[in-house]
């Protein structure tokens, strides 16, 4: 992974043309957008698109499936010259995309629309645009002479807590594959992202005792124990905020935590047997997401509980941990760091809130760097979009991480 002498893009004066990416690349694109890959859904009809054109290219790739048998990972190697399939680069990206439902888009969102140098859709910016753009790139990768195999990985239900990532690496471990490195193109502006903050998301459910209203003392109130349990959350992320660590790299340079979701109660006059809610900590990378969670269910054990049970014996608090994405450091020092930055000219350190699985690679051994087209600000809203000049910088990118592998 020796970077180029000649790596470093040409800085673009005002008087440059915008880029534009290939045609090549363009379908691509819009092919993977027009697939509606909603996390709620199956992806098997991306999934087997990209498998059926690599098969035709001459590769075969390994899909690894969730429970259901409607989702995949895909994973392919594109070999060495010396039919090396070993070590090399990982170009990463997940295939689901966030609901459009209740939003107000001015074109239909999974027939992807040009406009004023944009490319409208969704998943476009999030992140079909740099997979699409790599798969584009196929024909030119299996030309170059590469001293070391470049991987295309897929994954599914990132976006509901990056689920299929660590079944694809499971896979890899079995199977005895080891790659030296990933690059996750998520939406970045084409700029060098070293870390990211982990996520943890949890679902806690309150099981108290019912009573008519009247004879409140009879029953156990699971929405007042869980708002007090709620209220400690709460506690927890204020001391985070106050005492840190802190990493001012990041836009919040501290660890967070708050609730997102909350249910329960079947009438105003009766005490609620149930209450459920969803929380979730970001941690910044070096941060115990262990001992955070550990200061939430102690509470929970040693105080509300005994409580609870003065008055019914059954009564409980339960956690369900619903998923979980590890913090991510890439470290300045690390090979693959050192020569995305020389192919973008990117020097600036920049650290993110929101998850990638780049923690997870890492976790496996695989170093890793956030780099891909798109801004995040446009995600997830109505009319996503990525701009044509991002896509054509991510091609450019690309063409010179090829290189850089000859």
């Amino acid at each position: 992974m020796n970077p180029p002498v000649t790596a470093e893009l040409e800085p673009r004066s005002a008087s440059h043309a915008a880029p534009k990416p290939s045609d090549g690349v363009l379908d691509w694109i819009t092919r993977l957008v027009k697939i509606d890959t909603t996390s709620r859904n199956s992806n098997l009809g991306l999934i087997e698109t990209v498998r059926d054109h690599l098969a035709a290219a001459g590769l075969a790739s390994v899909l690894s499936y969730d429970a259901t048998r409607q989702k995949a990972n895909l994973f392919a190697t594109i070999a060495a010259a010396d039919d090396g399939t070993q070590g090399g680069i990982v170009l990463s990206g997940h295939t689901d995309v966030v609901p459009v439902d209740g939003q107000n888009w001015n074109s239909d969102p999974f027939a992807p629309t040009i406009r004023d140098g944009k490319l409208y859709g969704r998943g476009t910016c999030d992140m079909k645009g740099f997979i699409g753009t790599a798969v584009a790139l196929l024909p030119r990768i299996q030309a170059a002479k590469l001293k070391k195999p470049m991987h295309f990985a897929l994954s599914y239900d990132e976006e509901v807590g990056c689920l299929g990532a660590p079944v694809l690496l499971a896979d890899l471990a079995k199977r005895g594959i080891h790659p030296e490195g990933c690059v996750v193109g998520e939406p970045t502006s084409m700029r060098v992202v070293v870390a990211n903050k982990g996520i943890n998301f949890y679902r806690c459910r309150v099981h108290g005792h019912a009573a008519h209203s009247s004879l409140t003392p009879k029953g156990v109130n699971a929405i007042e124990y869980a708002a007090r349990l709620i209220g400690h959350i709460h506690e927890v992320a204020d001391a985070l905020r106050a005492q840190g660590p802190f990493d001012h790299a990041f836009d919040v340079p501290f660890t967070t935590a708050q609730t997102g979701t909350i249910a329960g109660g079947v009438a105003f006059n009766t005490v609620p047997a149930h209450c459920e809610f969803e929380f979730e900590f970001r941690n910044l990378p070096g941060v115990d997401s262990g001992e955070i969670f550990r200061r939430i269910e102690d509470y929970a054990r040693t105080k509300l509980v005994p409580e609870m049970r003065t008055i019914r014996a059954e009564a409980d608090i339960v956690f369900e941990r619903v998923a979980t994405s590890p913090a991510f450091d890439a470290g300045e020092g690390a090979e693959l760091t050192r020569l995305v930055r020389a192919l973008t000219g990117d020097r600036d350190k920049r650290k993110v809130a929101y998850a990638t699985e780049a923690g997870i690679f890492q976790n496996a051994g695989i170093a890793s760097v956030v780099c891909g087209p798109g801004d995040i600000d446009q995600a997830h809203k109505p009319d996503e979009f990525v701009a044509l000049e991002q896509i054509a910088r991510c091609e450019d990118f690309l063409g010179q991480l090829i290189r850089s592998m000859v």
